[in-house]
């Protein structure tokens, strides 16, 4: 048997690895906080659905388990924006027809993955096992279950253990040793979770299809397909002002403030109070931190070490990313640890933070700018530039259907590529432009 690998959390970067790695011949455990949940389900209010697109499934595709996850999913193949006082419309996400990206429920996608990973006789999955303390240097935990302390010991620790991460606390103790650097930082926004409920004949009361957004300035609420016919609904408001949630806290207020900002989904959603009041608002922030790794014994990947927010639909995929970047190394360099957790670093760092800025960005193109004119423009160009240019892709498609091009490169190259097809949009003549001559200036400021 290889080295034994203790993964501290058993979400979707933390079940995913642990199975990579048993694949792989490891002996793995696996010690999770909460209870098991093949056992039953309880996030209402939390789960905020997920935009599973091509990273994350070149990551799934490598675990063997792509076809199976793709059954569980919802294609959307662009946003369909609800302006308030205007006519509906669909914003494609590319020019290209098999560009899409796929609603998946993450307890559905979480519960999926904890069950192939029981299948394996070298993985263990350990639930309700609260790790209160990680030894970075000897690479054990100590951990309480039933009211009693255990240790473990392993040959390396990885947390997978979300934005909370305790063994990311590990390192932040130790902070002059590491020239740990660690930042936090919260939109003044929060979240609230509704939803749709399925039509009589169980089918879908809006367009299936689709991402729903309902922009207002400054809040929106945006809406994700299941398989059950129901939507799930995510409010992203402000604190505090006319649309804060610590401002929305009567239902007389929550009734005048829908019908004023959200009358063509205030049929949808008849049982708005009951949720409003029972749902709880989440935070919404990013963190950054680095090193990544201490003492070549001691590991953090996925939100423990990058948490983002959920604008540009790639948390998740960020995390499954990681997955197999690592994989990738470490059948590379075999159990090297110093050499595969360095390179590790230095594969994933600058590309985490990039990932993080665009997705806040685009927290404020929802929210802000899909009604509005110059962006509504360059939306088009980048259609009929997808559809007869091969070689183009716009910043989201750079992003979320180029699963091989770095992060931070499709950053740079897509912000250079937005400025300048904004600046083209705003002249009233832009249509009479040949779209060759766009493609050739696009090409020229991006290869």
């Amino acid at each position: 048997m290889k080295d034994k690998i203790i993964i501290v959390g058993a979400g979707l970067c933390g079940t995913l690895l642990a199975m990579r790695m048993a694949q792989s011949g490891y002996e793995v455990v696996v010690y999770e906080r909460y209870s098991d949940m093949r056992k039953g389900v309880a996030d209402a209010g939390r789960s905020i659905n997920l935009a599973l697109s091509a990273r994350g499934l070149k990551s799934l595709e490598a675990a063997g388990i792509k076809s199976a996850i793709l059954e569980e999913c919802i294609p959307m193949r662009g946003r369909m924006v609800h302006p308030l006082g205007g006519e509906s419309f669909l914003s494609l996400y590319s020019g290209r027809e098999e560009d899409y990206i796929n609603s998946v429920s993450r307890p559905g996608l979480n519960l999926a993955l904890i069950e192939e990973a029981d299948k394996f006789d070298n993985l263990t999955l350990h639930f309700e096992c609260k790790v209160g303390k990680v030894d970075l240097k000897e690479a054990s935990v100590e951990y309480t279950r039933d009211g009693k302390t255990h240790t473990d010991q392993g040959d390396i620790v990885i947390g997978t253990d979300g934005a909370g991460s305790v063994v990311r606390r590990a390192m932040m103790g130790q902070t002059t040793k590491l020239l740990f650097n660690y930042s936090q930082d919260f939109l003044r926004h929060g979240y609230k979770e509704l939803s749709i409920h399925p039509g009589a004949d169980g089918k879908w009361k809006i367009e299936k299809e689709a991402l729903h957004i309902w922009p207002n300035g400054s809040f929106m609420i945006i809406a994700l397909p299941n398989l059950d016919g129901s939507f799930t609904l995510t409010m992203f408001h402000p604190y505090e002002g006319e649309a804060g949630f610590n401002t929305l806290n009567t239902k007389e207020k929550v009734k005048a403030f829908f019908e004023k900002y959200y009358p063509s989904l205030l049929p949808h959603i008849p049982h708005l109070y009951e949720e409003y009041f029972e749902n709880p608002v989440g935070t919404l922030g990013t963190i950054k931190c680095y090193p990544w790794q201490a003492y070549n014994k001691t590991l953090i990947m996925g939100d423990a070490s990058h948490a983002i927010v959920p604008f540009y639909g790639q948390g998740m995929n960020a995390s499954l990313e990681d997955v197999r970047v690592f994989m990738d190394i470490l059948e590379a360099e075999g159990p090297n640890w110093e050499t595969v957790f360095h390179k590790f670093e230095a594969a994933r760092v600058d590309n985490a933070s990039a990932i993080a800025d665009l997705a806040i960005d685009n927290f404020y193109e929802m929210r802000d700018a899909v009604d509005d004119v110059a962006f509504m423009r360059k939306r088009k160009v980048e259609m009929k530039l997808e559809q007869q240019f091969p070689d183009y892709y716009s910043k989201y498609s750079l992003v979320t259907f180029k699963p091989d091009l770095p992060y931070s490169e499709a950053k740079a190259r897509g912000r250079k590529q937005d400025e300048l097809l904004l600046n083209i949009c705003q002249n009233d003549n832009f249509e009479n432009i040949p779209l060759e001559d766009i493609h050739k200036q696009v090409m020229a400021i991006t290869l």
